[in-house]
This record gives C-alpha cells, sequence and structure tokens, in this order.
C-alpha cells in the first residue's frame, strides 16, 4: 500500500464517524481540559503553560492557547489540537481519539451508515481480533494454571531467565500439546470454526500432512478434522500499535528442537494480520520509542524481551524478515532514529545490510551496533549486568556510512573492487532524501576514502538520475519536477530546466517563502485581500487570501512545491465562496491529520500580544503583506533556478555549444531576478 492508498484508507476508518458528530465533539472540547489531564498547566497571559509530555522537559516549554483551542512545545516541536495531543500522548488513532473525547464530553458518536459489504468485513475483522484475545489470555492461563504448561512452558521461560513481571507484560503463553487442545476449549466458549482457522489458531490437515500451509483457509470447515496450530509450543502474542492481538508466533520446545529447522511457527497472513506491516513489541514500546526518540531494531521475540528486562523498552522485532516500507513507516510515525541491532557473525552483519538504503530512503538516520562472540541481545544480556548491557549499546553504535565504509573497504586493495565499494556506499548516499544530511555524508565518506569529494558528487547524481528513470514517471503538479523525491528536493547536477525561468530546481530552497505563504491561508485564508478586481466579463468582484495567492500564482503557472500546501490552497479556494467558511478553524479540523498537524504548527506563535497591544489591521494590510511574500516567493525561485544554471556552466567548461545557451539562460535570469529585488525595495544584485 503506497502513501495515498494508506491516507484513503485512514480518511475512510475515519469517516465511520459522521462529519457532523466530529464537529459536535470539536465544538464541546476545551483543549485546557484535556491537555490538563496529563499536564500541570499555569496561566501565562492569554495562554497557559507546562513542562512537555514528550521530551525531558526542565523549564515550562509547552503552550497551550484556549483561544485557537491548540498545543505547541517550542522545545521540540510537538502538540496540535486535542485530537492530535491525544494521538501523539496516548498513541492511539484519530477515531480512537475522537471517541475518547466524546466520552469526556458525553456525546453520543453517531456513525454514518455502512454498507452490506461493510459491516461484514467489519464484523468478520472484529470477530478475528475477538478470537484472538481469547486465545492470548487462554494460553497465558495454560502457563501459569495448567500442569504442563508450569512444568513444561514456565520452565522454558525461566530457562531463558524472563522474569515474571515480563511474562506477564508481553502476555505469554502455552498452548496444551494435545492437538485439539485450543480447538475444544474455543468451542466450549461458543467460538465459530470458521474465525478458529481465518485467525491460523486451527487448521485442517490435507492429506498426508500434519502441519498446515500457510495460506489453507476453509470457509466452511469440517470440525471433525481441525487441529491446533501451535499445539505443544510457548506462545508469543503479536500486538499491533493499538495493542490489538493480530497474531501468534509459537516455539516448539523439549526434545523436539533437535534437528528442527523452522523451531517457530506464526499465525498465517489473514485480514487482519501481515506479517510484512507488524512489528514485534511495536505495542510495548511506542511511548518508549516516541520519549527516546530512538528504536532498537532486532531479530526475535526473546531479544526484545531481553532488552526489556534490562530497562531498555524502545525495542521492537522484525523476527527474521526483511524490513518492509509499511514497518519502517510504522516506526517513522514515533522517530526518524534508528539502530540496528544484531550479532557480530556473517548472518548478524547480512541482516544489519539488509534493507537499510529502504531506510535511508524514507528518511530515517541508521546506526549499527554488532554484538561480540556471536551473541545476540538475549545470550548477550544473560551474560552481562543490565547496566554492562546498556553501557555497551551506548558506547559501540556506529553511524551506518561509517559501518559500512569500514565493512566494505577493510582489506581490499584492489583497485578495482575498491571502486566497486565506493560506489556501493555513494549509492546508498543517493537515496537519502534530505539534501542537506546527504551533502553532510558525502563529504564525510570522501574524507573517509580518500576519493575527491566532486567525482563522489558526480557518481552520486547518476545514481539519483538512474534511480529517477527506473521510478515510475508521474508529474507532480506544477513543481517542474517528474517524480516526488524530485518535488521535495531537487537534485545537484545538470537537469534540463522547464520553459518558465521561476520554475524550481531546489524546492528546499523555496521551502519558507512557501510556509510564510501558507501561513497566511490557514490565519487569513477565507478575509478580503483585495476588491474591485475587474473580471474579463466586465464585473467586480473580491478577493480572499487564499484566492489572491492561487490566482497569483496561477498567472506565471506556478504551484508549491510541497504537495500539503497545494492541497492546503486548492481547498482553501474552493472554500472560499461559503458563508461560515473559516479557514483556521477548517484546516484545524482537518480529517488529514497531517495537514491538521501542520495547521496547528503555523496557527500559534510563542507569543501572543494582549488585544490592548495589538495593532488593527489597517485596509490595504492583507493585500500588501501578501504580495511581498508572492514576491519573496518569486525571487526565491529564480534565485534558486540561477545557482543550477550557474553549476550547468561550470559543467559545461569550454565547451561553447554547451556554455552559450546556457550563458543567454544565465543573464535573462539575472535580469528578472533584479526586476524582482527592486520591487522588493532591495538593491539590484550583481
Amino acid at each position: 500500500m503506497n502513501y495515498e492508498l494508506w491516507i484513503m484508507f485512514f480518511l475512510y476508518l475515519c469517516t465511520m464517524i459522521d462529519r457532523a458528530t466530529v464537529d459536535k465533539i470539536m465544538d464541546a472540547t476545551n483543549i485546557v481540559d484535556v491537555v490538563g489531564e496529563f499536564v500541570t498547566l499555569r496561566k501565562a497571559g492569554v495562554n497557559y503553560k507546562g513542562l512537555c509530555p514528550f521530551h525531558d522537559d526542565t523549564t515550562p516549554s509547552f503552550m497551550v492557547s484556549p483561544t485557537k483551542q491548540i498545543c505547541k512545545c517550542f522545545a521540540c516541536g510537538k502538540g496540535g489540537t486535542a485530537v492530535s495531543f491525544l494521538m501523539e500522548h496516548e498513541q492511539i488513532t484519530y477515531t480512537e481519539a475522537l471517541r475518547w473525547l466524546a466520552r469526556k464530553y458525553n456525546i453520543e458518536v453517531e456513525e454514518r451508515e455502512m454498507t452490506d459489504e461493510e459491516r461484514r468485513q467489519q464484523s468478520e475483522r472484529e470477530s478475528m481480533l475477538v478470537v484472538n484475545e481469547w486465545a492470548a489470555n487462554y494460553f497465558h492461563d495454560v502457563l501459569k494454571n495448567d500442569p504442563d504448561g508450569v512444568t513444561i512452558g514456565r520452565q522454558y521461560f525461566r530457562s531463558r531467565g524472563i522474569r515474571d513481571d515480563i511474562i506477564e507484560k508481553f502476555r505469554l503463553g502455552f498452548c496444551p500439546k494435545r492437538r485439539d487442545a485450543t480447538f475444544a476449549a474455543a468451542m466450549a466458549k461458543g467460538y465459530q470454526p470458521e474465525f478458529l482457522v481465518k485467525t491460523g489458531l486451527c487448521f485442517e490437515p490435507t492429506p498426508n500432512t500434519q502441519r498446515p500451509t500457510p495460506n489453507t483457509q476453509h470457509p466452511t470447515p469440517n470440525t471433525q478434522q481441525l487441529r491446533d496450530r501451535f499445539s505443544g509450543r510457548a506462545m508469543f502474542p503479536w500486538f499491533n500499535v493499538s495493542g490489538k492481538v493480530v497474531a501468534f508466533g509459537g516455539r516448539v520446545l523439549d526434545s523436539r528442537t533437535k534437528g528442527v529447522q523452522q523451531k517457530y511457527v506464526n499465525s498465517p497472513d489473514s485480514e487482519i494480520y501481515h506479517k510484512e506491516r507488524e512489528l514485534y513489541g511495536i505495542f510495548q514500546a511506542k511511548h518508549a520509542i516516541a520519549k527516546q526518540d530512538c528504536v532498537y531494531m532486532v531479530e526475535g521475540y526473546t531479544d526484545v524481551i531481553a532488552m526489556h528486562q534490562c530497562g531498555l523498552e524502545n525495542v521492537v522485532a522484525n523476527s527474521g524478515t526483511s524490513l518492509s516500507v509499511y514497518q519502517i513507516r510504522l516506526l517513522h510515525r514515533f522517530t526518524q532514529n534508528i539502530v540496528l541491532l544484531y550479532d557480530g557473525d556473517e548472518a548478524g552483519i547480512h541482516a544489519a545490510m539488509r534493507g537499510t538504503d529502504m531506510l535511508l530512503h524514507e528518511g530515517m538516520n541508521i546506526k549499527v551496533l554488532l554484538l561480540p562472540d556471536g551473541d545476540d541481545p538475549d545470550s548477550f544480556s544473560r551474560k552481562h549486568s543490565a547496566e554492562e548491557f546498556r553501557a555497551y549499546i551506548e558506547e559501540h553504535q556506529t553511524d551506518f556510512i561509517q559501518f559500512k565504509t569500514d565493512l566494505m573497504l577493510r582489506g581490499v586493495t584492489d583497485p578495482v573492487k575498491r571502486s566497486e565499494a565506493i560506489s556501493n556506499i555513494v549509492k546508498s548516499i543517493s537515496v537519502i532524501p534530505d539534501r542537506i544530511k546527504r551533502d553532510a555524508y558525502l563529504h564525510d565518506c570522501a574524507q573517509r576514502v580518500g576519493a575527491n569529494e566532486r567525482t563522489l558528487l558526480a557518481s552520486l547524481n547518476n545514481f539519483v538520475r538512474e534511480a529517477r528513470e527506473d521510478s515510475s514517471r508521474h508529474e507532480v503538479r506544477g513543481t517542474g519536477y517528474e517524480n516526488s523525491s524530485e518535488a521535495e528536493e531537487g537534485v545537484q547536477g545538470n537537469l534540463e530546466p522547464r520553459t518558465s525561468n521561476l520554475e524550481p530546481r531546489n524546492a528546499s530552497a523555496s521551502s519558507e517563502p512557501e510556509r510564510l505563504l501558507i501561513q497566511m491561508v490557514i490565519r487569513h485564508g477565507d478575509e478580503v485581500a483585495i476588491d474591485g478586481v475587474e473580471t474579463a466579463d466586465g464585473q467586480t468582484i473580491s478577493l480572499t487570501v487564499a484566492q489572491f495567492i492561487d490566482y497569483n500564482l496561477s498567472q506565471d503557472e506556478l504551484q508549491f512545491s510541497d504537495p500539503r500546501f497545494q492541497q492546503m490552497l486548492t481547498e482553501a479556494v474552493e472554500h472560499s465562496g461559503e458563508p461560515d467558511f473559516k479557514a483556521e478553524s477548517y484546516f484545524l479540523r482537518h480529517p488529514d491529520p497531517e495537514l491538521s498537524q501542520l495547521a496547528s504548527d503555523l496557527a500559534i506563535s510563542r507569543y501572543q500580544l494582549s488585544k490592548s497591544m495589538q495593532v488593527p489591521e489597517r485596509n490595504g494590510d492583507l493585500e500588501r503583506k501578501v504580495s511581498h511574500l508572492l514576491l519573496d516567493f518569486r525571487l526565491t525561485r529564480v534565485t534558486a533556478r540561477l545557482v543550477q544554471l550557474k553549476q550547468q556552466l561550470r559543467e559545461a567548461g569550454s565547451d561553447t555549444t554547451s556554455s552559450t545557451p546556457i550563458l543567454r539562460q544565465i543573464m535573462q535570469t539575472q535580469e528578472l531576478r533584479n526586476v524582482l529585488a527592486r520591487q522588493l525595495g532591495n538593491d539590484i544584485i550583481t
């Protein structure tokens, strides 16, 4: 599922609650009351202040605005509306946050009428979750109270040094050895066989097989033939980020582990569980990950548990599978810093290298830590005290690029192999989306390998172009780029210009003017910016701030390079004709949490003057402010374009065939830049 589909799915879930009910909840919500349940607040002028709950705050940095109904920490930047505050603090979904507020203010939640298919799917998913919840409790009870559970299951966990409090925390369990024990217990509780099969708790053996194939599911199972999938195994429930039991992992015990290649059996994929989208331990770790702004990635269940016993709770496992983009984006909700923690043998090194380019591409900062002597986190923790374990982790983690450089160039003297290794390192750097970070890594790499930085830069640009050509070519509307990665921050190198001299070649250079313009849209988008605009048919109309910005940019076929900004401008223009439309309120309550969060970030100011100190707006002030920002926006675009042209000229060198048209474009662009500078009241730039 790509990002756009994820958003569609998210909005689908959100629309289960009627829009009128959402408005009723938001109207009743007092953000001071909501935040005050978690943070001690004190009055500070027209606002309230307190210690930020999202980082180790020593001086009150967390501001709550009762007038705007938003909050923000001016140290770590987190905050938003009451809904986004609850989502971040309690690590719950948008819908769950709305329901939390509805319960607080005694508002009945009205849900829109679902289709028969939606009801069927929802009922099926809920039934599967109920069955899994029962099974987790059942296995846990067997571990504590059943004779086999105590003598076999609990003894296994004790042999691994797992404490009772950790057993409770992860709800570890044991599945009875009798092949139909779980099935019989579920039937006695009234659960339907089809959901036991769909969740993977039971299976119907095919002829000549005693173990199920991963996708064996029967809509009408033969209850006489059903067998337990996990019989005689230690049980590790999988909780999703919301705390729902979505799957299980079962480990074979006692003498059966000898010569067994697959010691673990996992639940098959189902309507509620896709292994590539889940991470073991994410529910128990999410608060610690957000608090520490870092996550440790390990391989197995017991590795996660061992680190929790050492007091390191910000840890998850991908359980031996390659990292997927879904898992990375799940982690990115809580942090962009990840430490890959594996054993130091060849398999551990391979695991550390696997999926790292995908992590870099998704904007994660990667460090690597390989444990000594072939230890994994579980075995290492049993040889050392918790303090020694934590100290070792802190002292030995290495930046990924440094790790990869040391690994690939260690002992390599052959020039060809050395160049291939350096090229591989540069290729990893090329996928990093942040241009400043990418440049810093490239500079560091050049120093480490003793290579010319300009040579590495040329190689990096080739990798970027190749990636662009290999990716699907979809136009990011109005940015002048062919894919979203270019739209975010452009590429150093020789890129062909578009027809307009105002088109951006480096979106990051124009991010601040764009941000100021969209801030005007959020704060004043519904207010009239200019009166008396004459249309082509002779009519006179007024333009709101949003309409004025949109109209002005459209004259040069310009749009924001940030697609979120463009979406907000488009929606503000579309709603400008509605009499009750208020841009700030509209975006603060936007169903897309990313846009709502962005609006709250831009709507609140650290310092707010009292009404008696505020200077009243005069006629034409909004028009002058917006016009100035639009000129600044254009000037930034033109300046960025000029930098690109000069880079192209340097690369053209003495080739007059290539350099002459570039020189002509530079002169035209310089003249346009000077015109814009004069309009802004600046000196002419030479």
